[in-house]
């Protein structure tokens, strides 16, 4: 049996658990065992040293968005077989301030990614964004979603009394519901039950709409989207956010509801505008298309079936498993 190492620096974090330990039970399956190693974000030059002796241990280092110092690359470089590096954020910039800052652009942020890039055999990136910029340093990159487990939502038929707008994500993501705090006050004023449903560990600081919070869990998530009847990905374009990978659309689809996006990044790629949902650009188009879809049941319904369609086939666990276990299992035997 093959063995493979990841340092991730959070092993609890979502897009390590969606991107890569979701992958660990196919590539165990095909023979490639896996070890999860939570690597520090500070003592560098140490934390390398610590755990070179091990490296030659495994036939495959996969490196989960992380970025290693000048001695630390060159060490890892020198003990390990094989090095795919995984990203799936605009990690080559700091996280602005604010919605509508621009990207902390730190020469040394973007040497130290590029360098990383630049020792690795793989680079796998979750959109074209991010494969863009790791091609500047990578010797080969390629494109891989993340995928989503659909075994746990169960799309409901659609509300006549529709009203219940979802946003699921981070707290720190809160800021971008900025974009839709005028329509939606305007749509509440309009239409009675109407709410912003915000399924994450806290709500909006102030909200001019109904905000009802339902407390985020893993075990929780999907039934809370599937009792909504819109889902919404508002954001901002800039250099951080077209780096995005759009998981919440996925999500959203995966519940078999419409959705109502941003047209930044991946956005583009995950929603098929007018069929699985629509994007919206202005406080206009935000109001009126939510407005459009909390309406008609039967245009949610249809929209909400293609979308659960669209991740069946293109963002299913299993499918993108798949794909990581030819890539790695390939690199590992590259370097037999």
């Amino acid at each position: 049996m093959s063995r493979a190492l990841f340092w991730v620096h959070d092993a609890a974090a979502p897009s390590f658990r969606h991107r890569l330990a979701a992958h660990v039970p196919a590539l165990e399956a095909a023979g490639i065992r896996c070890d999860v190693e939570e690597f520090p974000r500070r003592r560098y030059g140490a934390r390398v040293v610590e755990r070179a002796g091990r490296l030659g241990e495994f036939d495959l280092l996969v490196i989960a968005k992380l970025k290693l110092e000048i001695g630390e690359r060159w060490l890892v470089r020198r003990r390990a077989r094989r090095i795919a590096y995984d990203f799936d954020d605009a990690i080559y910039f700091g996280k602005p301030d604010r919605p509508g800052a621009p990207p902390d652009r730190s020469p040394r942020r973007i040497r130290k990614f590029e360098a990383t890039c630049a020792i690795a055999d793989l680079v796998t990136a979750g959109n074209a964004t991010l494969a863009a910029a790791a091609r500047r340093a990578a010797r080969r990159v390629e494109i891989v979603p993340t995928g989503i487990d659909l075994s746990g939502y169960r799309p409901l038929p659609p509300r006549e009394a529709a009203g219940r707008i979802a946003w699921i994500g981070l707290p720190g993501n809160l800021p971008y519901l900025a974009r839709v705090e005028e329509p939606l006050r305007r749509l509440a004023g309009r239409r009675a039950g109407t709410r912003l449903v915000v399924v994450s560990e806290r709500a909006p600081a102030s909200f001019p709409a109904p905000v009802e919070l339902v407390a985020w869990s893993q075990a929780t998530e999907a039934a809370a989207l599937s009792g909504c009847d819109v889902g919404i990905m508002p954001l901002d374009d800039d250099d951080w956010t077209r780096g995005k990978g759009g998981f919440k659309l996925l999500q959203y689809m995966a519940a078999g509801l419409p959705t109502v996006a941003s047209p930044v990044g991946v956005n583009t790629e995950i929603t098929v505008d007018g069929e699985t949902g629509y994007f919206a650009s202005t406080p206009a188009e935000w109001e009126t298309r939510i407005e459009r879809l909390l309406a008609d049941a039967e245009l949610r319904r249809r929209m909400g079936s293609a979308g659960r369609r669209r991740v069946e086939e293109r963002y299913a666990m299993p499918l993108v498993s798949r794909r990581v276990v030819e890539l790695y299992g390939g690199l590992i035997e590259s370097g037999a």
